[in-house]
């Protein structure tokens, strides 16, 4: 079967470039491992630079509906005190719009409302790739083929056919391990989203919707799938046993089989995106790892800024390469900004910890609410 616009990949990257080119009279087929669409059970914070860009595609509101405003970012220290805080009360005012956290689940869900059923085809696995004179033909693992003129790749940060384009391209791991997790509690919580940093590792709270939390917990490990891929339920609330309310209570709350283990790794910042009439998109083209929240939300950029692109111009070889000439420096810096985040928030020398908390106490607001400033300008034409 013959098509023009092909997305391998159908999560947040793939699902939202195929929402904005619907909005430019591009109808792509989305092709998805999975047997149906769904994510993995745990929140996703959805920073302003995201929001502005849903607003662009036209589904911001469907967005906020489904999800909960978040005003500050605090770190704390295991007691429970302040180490820093930022809030984004000028910022949202600046730009019209705020900071949201929602479940994962919603969120796919209000993409894939968007399309049509037949533009999604699930259940096939691409292991490969061929490209000729008139487009590319994609292998399936079950040994089927179909054929495309202009290929999308937003397979993850796993991807086959990205390793296909750049065999050179490496993941990076960054040195922990995390585990993560959804729960309803009886009461709202504040509207900030919070972690804390400690010997035993950082436990981040973010609250959902609908009095639901997300919960997630990081600590050291030298290398993947170490004895800490073993842990259970009872090992974490044995680790972060001496840290503050309400991290004992989230932990107690979480169903173990509802706790989802992944060790943390980015990929290492590749050369190009755009090979002709393919491109590579969200996490195949600059996985990060998520100290700074903002996978998605660069995966939602690129859906948005890739559909201008192709506005502009019939040529999409010239297209591609203009959305990478606009991409690959604002990604790379963000990858690189998480990575060094994440360094220096998992610590555990008592002398670099003590310093790096106070030099953190007495950064002042200014410096704060200009570097995300930075990250929250986006243009999108």
């Amino acid at each position: 079967m013959q098509y023009s616009f092909v997305i391998v990949g159908g999560g947040i990257a793939g699902l939202s470039t195929a929402l904005a080119l619907k909005k430019i009279g591009i109808e792509a087929m989305v092709i998805e491992s999975a047997p149906k669409i769904e994510a993995v059970g745990a929140g996703i914070s959805l920073a302003a630079n995201a929001m502005q860009a849903l607003k662009h595609l036209g589904i911001s509101e469907s967005v906020i509906q489904a999800g909960r405003q978040l005003n500050a970012f605090s770190i704390y220290n295991p007691s429970g005190k302040v180490i820093s805080r930022s809030t984004t009360h000028a910022l949202d005012a600046e730009f019209g719009i705020s900071n949201f956290t929602t479940h994962r689940a919603q969120l796919h869900a209000v993409l894939s409302a968007q399309l049509k059923p037949e533009q999604i085809l699930l259940g096939k696995r691409c292991q490969s790739f061929l490209q000729h004179t008139d487009g590319y033909t994609l292998h399936f693992e079950d040994g089927s083929q179909l054929q495309a003129q202009y290929l999308l790749i937003a397979d993850g940060i796993r991807s086959r056919l990205r390793q296909q384009l750049l065999p050179e391209s490496t993941l990076r791991y960054a040195g922990c391990a995390s585990w993560r997790g959804v729960v309803h509690i009886p009461e709202a919580m504040p509207a900030e989203a919070s972690e804390t940093w400690g010997p035993q590792g950082r436990f981040g709270i973010v609250p959902l919707a609908n009095n639901q939390v997300y919960w997630f917990a990081t600590k050291n490990a030298n290398e993947p799938r170490s004895p800490l891929a073993r842990y259970t339920k009872a090992d974490l609330m044995r680790n972060f046993a001496t840290y503050h309310t309400p991290i004992r209570q989230l932990l107690e709350a979480t169903e173990e089989n509802a706790i989802i283990y992944t060790d943390i790794f980015d990929l290492s910042p590749i050369p190009r995106y755009a090979f002709g009439h393919a491109l590579l998109l969200g996490d195949a083209a600059h996985a990060t790892t998520p100290n700074m929240g903002q996978g998605a939300c660069l995966a939602i950029e690129d859906a948005a800024i890739l559909a201008s692109c192709l506005k502009k111009t019939k040529d999409v070889a010239l297209a591609f390469r203009q959305f990478e000439q606009k991409r690959m420096a604002r990604a790379r810096d963000i990858v690189e900004q998480s990575w060094r985040l994440g360094q220096v928030a998992q610590w555990e020398n008592s002398l670099l910890v003590g310093l790096r908390n106070t030099a953190f106490r007495l950064m002042p607001q200014s410096l704060s609410t200009q570097q995300l400033r930075k990250i929250y300008s986006i243009r999108f034409e």
